[in-house]
């Protein structure tokens, strides 16, 4: 399945996803550096949706705040 979401790099804490407007926001700690933001937000998907990090897959918007990500299970 693809989803849609947005990150928000540099909170407090990795924070689980919420839906907002269809899109599922996620907060990371890591900076939006290096794919640093990218990372912890595939890690925080699959604890949410219960699949190992190596199904979440980045497919879309690499370096925009807006991502979709492919979840295989």
């Amino acid at each position: 399945m693809k989803i849609r979401c947005r990150i928000k790099p540099n909170a407090k804490h990795d924070e689980s996803v919420d839906l907002v407007d269809g899109e599922y926001v996620v907060r990371v700690k890591a900076p939006a550096q290096e794919g640093r933001a990218n990372e912890a937000a595939r890690r925080v998907l699959a604890k949410h949706f219960g699949v190992a990090p190596t199904q979440v897959t980045l497919v879309g918007g690499h370096t925009s705040k807006h991502k979709t990500f492919e979840i295989v299970r």
